[in-house]
């Protein structure tokens, strides 16, 4: 009886080995899987105030994750608001101080139409408004020149402020690079750098990939691109090792150009020296690792 259970045990552990199993010559290629990596770098110089991360946390795009220290950008932009106000300060009140030759100018002119009624009753002389009328004239154009020159002096300071704004805004633009912001929705993969430490422009603070969204790359021999076309449907059969899954796949990409057959990779004809890649966009379903190993099947014609 114990034997009998033996055997049926055994038997049951062939089948199972053997279902676990898949013959490579049922598929048309095999690859690897990949993913959208992007390697996040520093865009400013200075310590590292918060870095708020670890390997294998999802972050969300937009995601604010940390920030550099920024306290002597703050100050210098303090200061340029503050050089804006002292220039306003300066700035020329046109108005007020034309007001007073305005005046003279208003005064003069009563004056010559006082002038004038008593020319007509043969009281005063031309000459009194001849002088009058000089007079008028000489105020005027110093009423030209004044309002000239409080002019330019006013454009001149409106430049100068124009310019602090444009300092104000690089100011600005560089405290915003102080702001670690993720830029994709993805899984960190690895952390390069730590809070307090010191760093510079370009350096890597982490690795972050779009773990959702897999490419399966693979490649294929001359004679199947006929059987292949960008947008097509195929089957990707993942290895687990174990197990082997099935996903579909939606091609994205044909190479143009040839290479030769990566050693890693096999190809439906082994005898093959030149193959073209391909890249299947796959759905992953959490499972899905970078560089795990798989094999498609195309649609046939």
């Amino acid at each position: 009886m114990n034997e009998s259970k033996t055997i049926i045990i055994f038997i049951l552990f062939v089948f199972l080995a053997t279902s676990c199993q898949y013959d490579e010559n049922q598929y048309d290629a095999s690859g690897t899987f990949e993913a959208q990596e992007i390697l996040i770098s520093s865009e400013s110089n200075g310590k590292i105030l918060e870095l708020n991360i670890r390997e294998g946390e999802i972050l969300k795009a937009e995601q604010l994750v940390g920030y550099i220290d920024s306290t002597q950008l703050y100050l210098q932009k303090k200061l340029l608001e503050n050089n804006i106000k002292s220039v306003e300060i300066r700035s020329p009140e046109i108005h007020k101080q034309i007001a007073v030759i305005e005046q003279q100018i208003n005064t003069q002119k009563r004056e010559k139409n006082r002038i004038e009624n008593l020319v007509k009753a043969n009281v005063a002389g031309q000459k009194q408004l001849d002088d009058i009328n000089s007079s008028i004239a000489v105020l005027e154009k110093q009423l030209d020149a004044q309002y000239s020159t409080l002019s330019i002096n006013s454009k001149g300071l409106i430049e100068d402020i124009a310019s602090i704004n444009i300092q104000i805004s690089k100011i600005e633009d560089q405290l915003n690079k102080c702001r670690i912001i993720n830029p994709i929705d993805g899984t960190v993969l690895t952390k390069y750098a730590e809070a307090h430490e010191l760093t510079l422009p370009g350096k890597a603070l982490y690795k972050i990939a779009d773990m959702e969204n897999m490419i399966f790359r693979a490649y294929l021999c001359a004679s199947q691109l006929s059987e292949i076309k960008t947008s097509d449907k195929v089957k990707i059969f993942a290895d687990f090792g174990n197990e082997v899954r099935e996903y579909i796949g939606e091609v994205q990409w044909i190479s143009s150009k040839s290479e030769f057959t990566p050693k890693t990779i096999q190809t439906k004809d082994e005898r093959a020296n030149q193959v073209y890649a391909v890249k299947i966009a796959v759905k992953n379903d959490g499972n899905l690792k970078i560089g795990m190993y798989g094999s498609l099947i195309l649609n046939k014609k």
